[in-house]
């Protein structure tokens, strides 16, 4: 019997012996599979030595603020000596607390998880992957394989970090951890993460702040905290503990830190979302166009999405964020106004007229195209779905059709608005629209409006550089142009009954915003002159040669118009409105720089840009734009021109302070919709509150002083003196007498 166990235990022992041999080469063969690279080649050291990290593009205000990025991966990386001491005890102390003392892989790890998660089933025991291990994975990532594909990634991820160890310092291995490492919210690297959820440069994270960040290592979606913030707490309490037990830290520290709730300060850097995303979009479009000019040292082009180039921009963070709330909180208010103004009777509810809209439309015409008929194409677009769309008050998801898509975005107001440094040109806000995720088309950059009475210093710049004299008086009367289809200008509001024989002034007519009088001022000067003054002062814009062009018929870019009115406060010199100032390399080694374009030749006498200045600053202090001082308390020095366009489908507002330029309009992108009144749709209602809000928030930061405290120059007496009088006179007796009946004549357009 014994000799019968004997035998037993003999062979038993054999074939577990030859068992346990067979795995081990299977293992070995496996491995060495791997490692001359039947699998897939291995980097060797040479490739390893000369990683390459994408980097994303960098854009930065004036003042170094990041405000946004290019990228396929969302990754900036660092150096060593920026990463704080606690933000790496914490990443030793919670992933690889003998990550100084292996060669990339830690035997003590793998046996610890061999005896007791695989055998004893504690999954308290960890995973075993150094440190190392996990950046051969951040690096290379991992394939699919038919069969053994977990061992076969891990036997690569080993074999990688064995190489990656005998190349790398372990400080060079905790950088490119670091900058290469996945982070919630699509992010790589600790200094995007860091960006994203701090609004800070990761050199600058608070313990609790890097303990948060390490703490989402362990699964990114799960410890999101922007998604989950108290899970994230919690996460962030655990790496404190870790921190704690490996000597990182003193207890006392650590449990103050966790009476703290978490707080972030999140910013992304999506392109549609974010701080100044139509300017970003802007910024990205002449980026990829300059560097088409541009090329390496190589000779290879540049990859704005990888390449970490770092982007200088004019823009003021700060002071766009102020433009921004201003703007949203205007349109918010105005928007619900406009809706109530047009009740039931509103063109987005007309069904013929949303008929008529839809046949526009690319979705109709696709549909058409397929054979369809118009009943068969409306009641296919008559469908609902559950659809993300634009609203105020915030509730994105609503069932909707197509047709009630329509219907929806037609009734919008939209907006665009632009500030620039007269001096300059450089850009410093920038607004295209109300939200770049629903409305992608750019307002500043892209849209040309008619531009109301906006249009009008132009033809009074033109009239005094003539030598027509600041207190010629004209007659607010409407006379009928026979030859322009007897078109016949008349003035908003009523007119006064003495509106025959009674006078204004050039200043309170520009200030009053007189319809009348500014195309009697146009047929004086000529059109013809009129258009080269225009030109002169920067509008490139083909300009219609009619007498309607007093009223601003001409269609012109926000940014043309600001360039043009920088002239006043410019020494009579336009300007062109720039975004970019510099262009590097992630070296930091400049590839292109820009200068401002200014015009040296001065586009008006000093004297005619002295007389306009007083003419713009009667039109806040007493005219259409008084509402800056008796509604919104503004007492800067400030001067401007409101306008407003036929039946209110455009409202615009321009500011001039001495050393910042704003232009503002407001308006339906559909131009067949305008504002219901006058009321409601003149510039000094739809497009002033939002410059005035705007300056109400710079006053209130004192970091805007040199703008907002600025003064502008003082006439000269020449100009006090042509400036001295009435601004409004009746006829007397014996004009009136005499004055001719007739209200028709012809007008000379030269």
């Amino acid at each position: 019997m014994g000799k019968i166990k004997a035998l037993f235990k003999s062979k038993l022992t054999k074939w577990l012996a030859m068992a346990c041999g067979g795995v081990v080469l299977f293992f070995l063969l496996l491995y060495g599979g791997v490692y001359v690279g039947v699998f897939g080649k291995l980097p060797s050291k040479e490739a390893l030595g000369a990683l390459k990290q994408e980097k994303a593009t960098q854009v930065l205000d004036k003042n170094g603020t990041l405000i946004g990025k290019y990228y396929i991966y969302d990754r900036q990386p660092l150096a060593y000596k920026a990463f704080p001491k606690h933000l790496i005890d914490a990443l030793i102390a919670t992933e690889d607390v003998r990550f100084y003392e292996h060669n990339g892989i830690d035997g003590k790890s793998l046996l610890r998880v061999f005896f007791k998660n695989i055998l004893m089933g504690d999954a308290s025991a960890g995973g075993g992957s150094t440190i190392t291990l996990q950046l051969a994975k951040n690096l290379y990532g991992r394939q699919q394989y038919a069969l053994f594909g977990v061992l076969i990634n891990k036997f690569k991820e080993a074999a990688v970090a064995r190489r990656l160890e005998a190349v790398y310092s372990k400080k060079e291995l905790l950088t490119l951890y670091l900058n290469t490492v996945p982070f919630p919210d699509n992010t790589y690297g600790i200094e995007s993460a860091s960006q994203k959820f701090f609004n800070k440069t990761a050199s600058a994270l608070t313990v609790s702040e890097a303990a948060t960040l390490i703490g989402t290592l362990k699964a990114n979606s799960y410890y999101n905290p922007r998604k989950y913030l108290k899970r994230s707490e919690a996460r962030r309490n655990v790496v404190l503990d870790q921190m704690v037990n490996y000597s990182f830290m003193d207890k006392a520290e650590a449990e103050k830190i966790k009476q703290d709730s978490l707080t972030l300060d999140y910013h992304s850097f999506n392109h549609d979302v974010g701080l100044a995303p139509y300017f970003r979009a802007q910024v990205k479009k002449e980026v990829s166009q300059i560097l088409k000019d541009h090329k390496k040292p190589n000779g290879n082009r540049y990859d704005l999405y990888r390449d970490g180039l770092v982007i200088h921009t004019t823009l003021d963070a700060t002071m766009q964020q102020y433009a921004e709330a201003a703007m949203r909180e205007h349109l918010k208010a105005l928007q619900k106004r406009y809706e109530a103004s047009y009740g039931e009777a509103a063109p987005w509810q007309n069904k013929d007229f949303l008929i008529q809209t839809l046949k526009k439309t690319p979705a109709f015409r696709q549909l058409k195209s397929k054979g369809l008929s118009d009943a068969a194409v409306m009641d296919t677009l008559a469908i609902k779905r559950e659809l993300n769309v634009f609203n105020w008050d915030e509730t994105p998801t609503q069932s909707m059709s197509v047709i009630d898509s329509l219907s929806h975005y037609l009734k919008f107001l939209n907006t665009g608005m632009l500030s620039v440094e007269p001096a300059t040109g450089a850009i410093r806000t920038y607004i295209g629209g109300v939200d770049y995720r629903y409305f992608k088309y750019d307002h500043v950059s892209q849209s040309q409006r008619q531009v109301g009475s906006t249009f009008k210093p132009f033809v009074y710049t033109s009239a005094i550089e003539s030598g027509i004299k600041p207190c010629k008086y004209y007659t607010l009367e409407a006379i009928t142009y026979t030859n322009y289809d007897n078109w016949k200008p008349t003035n908003s509001g009523e007119a006064p009954e003495n509106a025959k024989h009674l006078n204004y002034s050039l200043e309170k007519a520009l200030s009053q915003s007189v319809n009348t009088i500014a195309v009697k001022v146009l047929h004086d000067v000529g059109i013809s002159k009129v258009i080269a003054q225009a030109q002169k002062m920067g509008l490139k814009t083909e300009l219609p040669a009619e007498p309607s062009l007093a009223l601003g018929t001409a269609e012109i870019t926000i940014k043309e118009l600001a360039g043009a009115y920088a002239s006043f406060v410019n020494e009579s010199r336009p300007v062109t409105p720039y975004m970019i100032s510099k262009i590097e390399d992630q070296r930091g080694d400049e590839i292109v720089a820009f200068k401002p374009e200014i015009n040296q030749e001065k586009a008006f006498t000093d004297y005619t840009r002295q007389v306009m200045m007083q003419f713009m600053q009667a039109t806040v202090n007493s005219g259409t734009a008084h509402r800056l001082q008796s509604v919104y308390g503004l007492q800067n020095a400030i001067a401007g021109k409101t306008g407003t366009t036929q039946d209110n489908k455009d409202g615009w507002f321009v500011g001039i302070t001495p050393n910042l330029v704003a232009v503002t309009w407001v308006g339906n992108d559909d131009y067949n919709i305008g504002f219901k009144t006058t009321g409601l749709g003149q510039g000094a209602n739809s497009a002033l509150p939002i410059f005035a809000k705007f300056y109400q928030k710079l006053n209130r930061d004192s970091a805007f002083n040199a703008i907002t405290r600025a003064a502008f120059e003082t006439p000269d007496k020449d100009v006090l003196n042509d400036l001295d009088c009435q601004p409004e006179k009746e006829d007397g007796f014996f004009k009136r007498l005499f004055k001719s009946n007739k209200k028709t004549k012809e007008f000379k357009a030269n």
